[in-house]
């Protein structure tokens, strides 16, 4: 008896979904997941209606066809880390029909995009799903996915890590690969497995996470990213530390004892609790200090093999990453929020603002670069906690000096400044962000501007759920986002009044506050 008939209630959802009007497409569609699937989770339902959801493939038309093989993914990979369980195994009875399904396909096209997502859901059959799909020019991204989604687990050569956005944007050199895998050798089987499982499962929702927008929205736009990046930057000696940072010296303080620093020609001594902080490459490192009398060479030799590891990568940031992390995060799949439009918010609320500014998480220095425009070099600082990142801005920014330490201990003097600007970062600390940004109220002093872009988690259940399954080293736990009320209510325990906010495009939020209590 098939599920159709077991349960017509269910019966007629496939055939009010494959019924619906435009209009009513996505509220058919919700449904009819929603009595099979939620938040990764199967209902009762699932096993049985299988079948019946196949079989609604050779019903539905193209435009609908497309929304069928996402949920069908959907409901492979809710028993994973099994992939021969009841249900997958259900699912995988129609390889036939989506193998037939695809050959007609085209890269980019929203079906495909779809049965990729579901195809690599199918790693027992590896060898017959690149046969079928060899033959439809994939674009590299596209293929890449695919492929690692199907791809076994090899403990003794495992390649982990280099998946997201996808494996082909991981074309590094060889001194970068070194690195990557020193790192792989210092896991343990357990560890190696479980990132195995997480990269796979990043892979599948960066896939879906794409697919479902294309169903709804058409093509994805093709990212503006340079084929032959230029991986160079220029490093130019700073000076002496005091220099360089002058009068911004006056807002800094101790991460330790939160008393005053001076800062002096090779770094920064804190006279309350006698500690000492170094400088390289015009970055002062509040982070670490030293005891005064204790370590200072070994601190300083480590600070100096920090510096030469792994350069490249906030340039690879730059130019990889972050693009594709607004497709994630922002849903910005259409590319429908331009570096431009990000800039121009910069501009036009951080114009015009007055005493020291701190661009804090400040990555390899993009919005640095903007903010500078806006208020001048001469009162700005740079704070992040990644070193590769504030060796590429001083190339980028030598007049502005940079401070490595936590956006959670900020070593900066409480309402010291006049403008804070944290873009593309809160949710880099997610589990801490209210801790983030009552550190924020607290530097800025009455009247000081914040500026501050990050994300929201979709309102489609769908979407969020391939938000929240990436998983990336800063969180192993799964990708966490916001709510918009959650945000304002810790902006407003920080002292912070909001004064414009924009949240209409994608899952992007835009907010400008001001420092009132």
């Amino acid at each position: 008896m098939s599920a159709s008939d077991a349960y017509p209630p269910f019966a007629a959802l496939v055939r009010s979904f494959i019924a619906a009007p435009p209009d009513g497409l996505d509220a058919e569609y919700q449904r009819l997941v929603a009595a099979l699937w939620s938040e990764g989770k199967l209902t009762d339902l699932a096993l049985d209606a299988v079948p019946s959801v196949i079989a609604a493939l050779d019903e539905a038309g193209p435009d609908r066809q497309g929304h069928i093989a996402v949920l069908l993914g959907l409901l492979a990979e809710a028993e994973y880390p099994r992939l021969d369980g009841p249900v997958a195994t259900a699912v995988r009875a129609g390889l036939d029909r989506y193998l037939e399904l695809v050959r007609g396909g085209a890269s980019g096209q929203p079906l495909t995009l779809a049965l990729l997502y579901l195809l690599a859901h199918f790693p027992a059959d590896r060898d017959r799903v690149l046969a079928v799909t060899g033959g439809l020019a994939l674009d590299d991204e596209e293929r890449t996915r695919l492929e690692r989604g199907l791809a076994e687990l090899d403990p003794a050569d495992p390649d982990l890590g280099k998946v997201w956005p996808a494996p082909s944007a991981w074309d590094m050199d060889e001194e970068n690969a070194a690195h990557a895998k020193a790192a792989v050798r210092a896991l343990t089987p357990e560890q190696i497995r479980k990132n195995w499982e997480n990269d796979t499962r990043t892979v599948w929702a960066f896939s879906g996470h794409i697919a479902y927008w294309a169903l709804s929205n058409g093509a994805p736009a093709r990212l503006p990213i340079p084929a032959v990046p230029d991986w160079t930057f220029e490093q130019r000696d700073p000076g002496p530390t005091d220099r360089l940072f002058g009068e911004r010296a006056a807002v800094l303080r101790c991460p330790t004892c939160h008393g005053p620093i001076e800062v002096h020609e090779t770094g920064a001594r804190c006279t309350p609790c006698a500690t000492s902080y170094l400088s390289a490459n015009g970055i002062l490192d509040l982070s670490n200090g030293v005891r005064d009398g204790q370590g200072s060479h070994e601190a300083t030799a480590d600070l100096l093999q920090k510096l030469s590891e792994m350069p490249k990568m906030g340039l690879y940031y730059e130019t990889f990453l972050r693009p594709n992390y607004l497709r994630l995060a922002g849903t910005n799949i259409g590319y429908e929020i331009t570096p431009d439009d990000e800039y121009a918010y910069i501009r036009e609320h951080l114009r015009g603002t007055e005493g020291p500014v701190v661009d804090v998480a400040a990555g390899a220095g993009r919005w640095t670069e903007i903010v500078a425009e806006a208020v001048g070099t001469e009162r700005l600082t740079a704070v992040d906690l990644l070193l590769p990142m504030l060796n590429v801005l001083r190339g980028k920014l030598p007049e502005v000096p940079a401070v490595m330490g936590s956006a959670l201990n900020l070593p900066i003097a409480d309402g010291s400044v006049g403008a804070v600007n944290l873009w593309n970062a809160l949710q880099a600390f997610p589990d801490d962000a209210e801790q983030g940004i009552a550190e924020i109220g607290r530097i800025l002093r009455p009247g000081g501007v914040f500026t501050m872009m990050t994300f929201r988690w979709s309102d489609d259940p769908i979407a969020r759920y391939f938000q929240a399954s990436h998983f990336f080293p800063s969180r192993p736990e799964g990708h966490l986002l916001f709510e918009l009320e959650q945000l304002r209510q810790w902006l407003a325990a920080a002292g912070l009044t909001v004064r414009d906010e924009k949240a209409d495009v994608g899952t992007f939020v835009f907010i400008t506050a001001e420092r009132t209590a």
